[in-house]
């Protein structure tokens, strides 16, 4: 039985704060005179200004995105702006890894006394990696508000080199890493809006195949075909497509979805295939109707046993698990670290080994005596070539504002760029538009301890009806100055990963994307609240948890632009090296370069630090 706003907890009184820094702009700053001056402290933030301790609506957060949706919209025009005299040596726009990093990688090319400003339209730097910071127990926790991992196994030697740079060691950190993302205690949990009825499956994993599994399906809510397929697909090791060519062979993993073969060579039903449907939310951002069966493989998900040699000859089946390093507050500590590296006096003392719990003093950020510069809340509306000089135009608290410099970098992402830097050929344009980002959506909650899911035995959860895929403890980063000691009463936090239904599975995979950005922009903070609510009352409130009491945080990171857009194997064609949309779109222009990961169609953070590399090094 649905429970109402009020036996959830919805009104009590936890830390929520979803401030409101902007509001829809018909015109892009005010009518002011274009020789008025600025106040050489008006950018200055409060010494105690400290983003990563907000709580409620984060990410995509009020403020950050309504100047740009008005420019791109709406067409709103620039209104006079204000000429602010200044100049810089290097403009870039955008305060995410790839922007800091090539601020960092300018000064070592140019050298360190050039000026630099960074603006960015967060009210935080970083970009996706983003610090979640919890102060509401008796110490402080940490958890990860986007980007997380560092897949440093696959990375080149230039970025390997350059995150010893900043001091590193990413075997260190993966050595000390215990977090495995719920897969040592996981579990399935299927809740009562979808399947009837809330049931906890402890000891599934729908990746693995271990002869343990078969039993505990079934407990599922499926009917006895759907519960006998399923243990047939998981217990039975045979090559479905003997019948098949190698050439059909190879057609069909990579231009048949993955749920089309579960249905049509697995025999599994509807009512079963809708499990894996969530499984690669937090993975690529795309659900398996639009994967290919290679792409939804390639993810782990279950299939590989039903394939024979002629089809395991043709899509790499590496089973190793890739090694991974991670900070306490994800790749967030990488642009605290190349902060620190530009601005010294943020904090002065900061290291790779204490970055986790230094102070960082954001009042230090944009000082009118820095070399480097970094300002918040600033959001680029325009960009072009000038007279051997760049022109950057940009709005802050109202006010409309023209700087120059003598180069700038785009680290930003790619289809707002046609809207800030129109000179910008028709074809490059278009290639930038192609770059459909896909949305993303990752929820931290603070509760009081994790003796309910320590009662039941699990760490990480599998969610397939609910609007977070997944569900995660957070334990086991204990790294670069971070100890918690999770005592039994000790607060911990919780995070939640996945992403918005598309409108439709039948659509182009562009369509689903922008749908899915859409529904995502459209929710308020109470309707992700009240999801986090329902979700762990149904699921720990048997053992004990209290929704309207255990509950101390929560703060949602809304990605509208999430993942940048790599090429799929059903809806994207093979280019020639040079030719593809990522290749196109990101081609300077002048004094003016563009880097972001959309500029590799990788969401990677190394691919981020390559094309700041790149983008700097196309600089004259």
């Amino acid at each position: 039985m649905k429970k109402t706003d009020e036996q959830l907890g919805m009104h009590k009184g936890i830390t929520r704060r979803d401030f409101i820094q902007g509001a829809a702009l018909t015109s892009l700053g005010l009518m002011l005179p274009t020789s008025c001056n600025l106040a050489t402290n008006e950018n200055e933030l409060p010494s105690n200004y400290y983003p990563p301790t907000k709580t409620g609506m984060r990410g995509s957060h009020k403020g950050s995105y309504e100047t740009a949706h008005a420019l791109a919209r709406q067409g709103a025009p620039l209104s006079n702006p204000i000429d602010s005299k200044e100049y810089y040596d290097l403009i870039v726009v955008g305060a995410g890894i790839s922007g800091l990093t090539a601020a960092y990688e300018y000064r070592k090319k140019f050298g360190v006394q050039s000026k630099i400003l960074i603006l960015d339209n967060h009210d935080d730097f970083g970009g996706h990696a983003k610090r979640n910071e919890f102060n509401q127990s008796s110490n402080t926790r940490l958890s990860w508000g986007g980007t997380m991992n560092l897949e440093y196994t696959s990375f080149g030697d230039s970025v390997l080199d350059f995150l010893v740079e900043l001091g590193i060691d990413v075997n260190a950190l993966s050595k000390k890493l215990k977090f495995t993302y719920g897969q040592d205690k996981t579990s399935i949990w299927f809740d009562e809006d979808t399947y009837g009825e809330n049931k906890l499956i402890t000891g599934f994993n729908i990746y693995d195949r271990n002869k343990d599994i078969l039993d505990r399906i079934d407990d599922f809510p499926f009917s006895e075909q759907g519960i006998k397929a399923l243990k047939e697909f998981y217990a039975k090791e045979n090559d479905v497509l003997e019948s098949l060519s190698e050439k059909e062979i190879e057609e069909l993993l990579y231009k048949t979805s993955y749920t089309d073969f579960l249905e049509k060579y697995c025999f599994l039903p509807k009512e079963v295939i809708e499990i894996f449907i969530k499984a690669s939310d937090s993975y690529w951002g795309v659900q398996p109707h639009s994967l290919s069966v290679a792409e939804g493989l390639s993810t782990g998900l279950p299939g590989i046993h039903k394939l024979g040699k002629s089809a395991l000859k043709i899509i790499d089946t590496t089973d190793e698990a890739e090694e991974v390093a991670m900070f306490p507050d994800g790749n967030a500590a990488i642009a605290r670290l190349l902060v620190c590296s530009l601005i010294r006096a943020v904090c002065p003392k900061a290291n790779a080994e204490n970055i986790a719990m230094a102070k960082l003093d954001y009042s230090k950020l944009d000082l009118s005596k820095n070399v480097v510069n970094i300002r918040l809340s600033s959001t680029v509306v325009n960009v072009k070539n000038a007279d051997n000089k760049v022109e950057v135009t940009y709005v802050r608290n109202g006010k409309t504002i023209r700087i120059n410099s003598k180069h700038s970098v785009l680290a930003c992402y790619h289809a707002i760029i046609p809207h800030i830097c129109p000179e910008l050929p028709s074809y490059q344009k278009e290639a930038q538009r192609f770059q459909v980002k896909h949305p993303m959506l990752l929820t931290n909650v603070l509760v009081k301890n994790s003796q309910a899911l320590d009662k039941l035995g699990i760490s990480g959860v599998y969610c397939p009806g609910r609007m977070h895929a997944k569900l995660y403890l957070v334990k086991g980063v204990d790294t670069a100055g971070y100890q918690p000691d999770y005592k039994k009463d000790e607060a911990v936090p919780l995070m939640f990963w996945g992403m918005m239904e598309p409108p439709s599975r039948d659509i182009h995979i562009h369509d689903q994307l922008r749908g899915a950005r859409m529904t995502l922009l459209q929710k308020k903070f109470e309707d992700f609240e009240r999801e986090v609510r329902t979700v762990l009352d149904g699921l720990l409130g048997p053992s004990g948890f209290d929704v309207t009491e255990d509950i101390l945080a929560i703060t949602v990171n809304r990605w509208s632009h999430g993942y940048s857009y790599d090429y799929l194997d059903l809806w994207d064609k093979e280019y020639k090296k040079g030719e593809a949309p990522h290749e196109i779109a990101r081609q300077p222009i002048g004094n003016i370069s563009i880097a972001n990961c959309d500029a590799a169609a990788s969401a990677y953070s190394d691919a981020a630090i390559e094309e700041a590399f790149r983008a700097v090094n196309e600089l004259k």
